[in-house]
């Protein structure tokens, strides 16, 4: 089979070649999976750059990849969920990266049947920021009336939070800049905030929830804009103490200046790292076969442009997910 490999980290264009592999064997529980689209997230292109070997440990060559759609055309002896000819869609864990290629075996407990009323490239768009919105805005009990801060509502978590928190009806507060308002509105934020014009901390005040996906800075801004016993949660903060026991960290304490300004405020602190859930998958496709949720595409590129594909990724510009269509 044909497969996209990252050769060594460093810029894309030199370390991205397309490689000609075997067809993936399967075991008992596992799926294998004609790959008819994948999507790109920021994870993939930074870790062909390198920006992850601490946290990841691989041994190059290796594809990359984890969204993926497609046509199931194996199942293991075990697997009772999927028959072959089934369209399936999913977010793969991490031993199983490699969707950017014609064929990616997968355990079938993590997948789940594509939404009727997409096609694959739409489908491709949804696990990794479903996934993560979902469990992030879940942790935080987000419930109707909340009022709630997004932050960068056109990027691929923002867009998809923004929709869902909607159809919780949430009241949304989001940013992002000048070109990209109207569009956000379209998706049904209530309160569009130009950053570029505006102070968000002027305009967002006594919120319920702030869905931290900036970081930096805009985590502890996060405690000034929410009310007394507002909640945070995050995806690229500091981990909380809870998920930093599942990820390993042992005799972890969150940052002295974190702790100060969930006191302060009597605040809550969530951290999210996503993990791959079929029940969540399931609830996405019910959403988006009842017209709740939207996939966001910017662009759809063809299997021989990927590396072009990872190369827009880059450079923080796309309006929504970047596609590789690979049938």
């Amino acid at each position: 089979m044909r497969a996209l490999q990252i050769i060594q980290y460093g810029e894309l264009k030199e370390s991205l070649k397309f490689a000609k592999l075997k067809k993936p064997e399967i075991s008992a529980n596992e799926i294998l999976i004609a790959v008819k689209a994948a999507s790109l997230n920021p994870i993939d292109y930074k870790i062909v750059e390198g920006n992850l070997k601490q946290v990841l440990d691989l041994d190059l060559p290796v594809t990359p990849g984890y969204d993926v759609s497609g046509e199931v055309v194996e199942i293991g002896d075990s697997v009772k969920k999927f028959e072959v000819g089934d369209l399936v869609y999913g977010r793969v864990p991490q031993e199983y990266m490699g969707t950017l290629a014609e064929f990616v075996a997968v355990d079938s407990e993590v997948m789940a049947s594509k939404p009727d009323s997409i096609n694959f490239e739409k489908a491709a768009s949804l696990p990794l920021v479903g996934l993560t919105a979902i469990q992030a805005l879940k942790k935080v009990g987000l419930k109707q009336n909340d009022r709630i801060l997004i932050h960068a509502g056109s990027g691929g978590v923002g867009s998809f939070a923004i929709q869902y928190a909607k159809a919780k009806g949430a009241v949304v507060y989001t940013t992002t800049s000048g070109k990209n308002v109207e569009w956000v509105k379209a998706l049904g934020a209530d309160r569009v905030i130009n950053y570029k014009e505006e102070n968000y901390m002027e305009v967002a005040k006594n919120l319920d929830i702030v869905f931290d996906t900036l970081g930096e800075d805009y985590t502890f801004e996060a405690f000034e804009v929410i009310q007394e016993g507002g909640k945070v949660t995050s995806i690229v903060g500091p981990p909380d103490e809870e998920t930093a026991k599942q990820m390993g960290m042992q005799d972890y304490q969150l940052p002295e200046q974190l702790q100060k300004l969930i006191d302060k405020k009597s605040a809550s602190y969530k951290f999210t790292w996503m993990q791959p859930r079929a029940d969540q998958l399931d609830q996405i496709s019910e959403m988006v076969d009842e017209r709740k949720i939207r996939p966001v595409v910017d662009l759809i590129y063809p299997f021989d442009d990927a590396i072009q594909a990872f190369e827009y990724l880059a450079t923080g510009r796309a309006q929504g997910k970047v596609i590789v269509r690979i049938d």
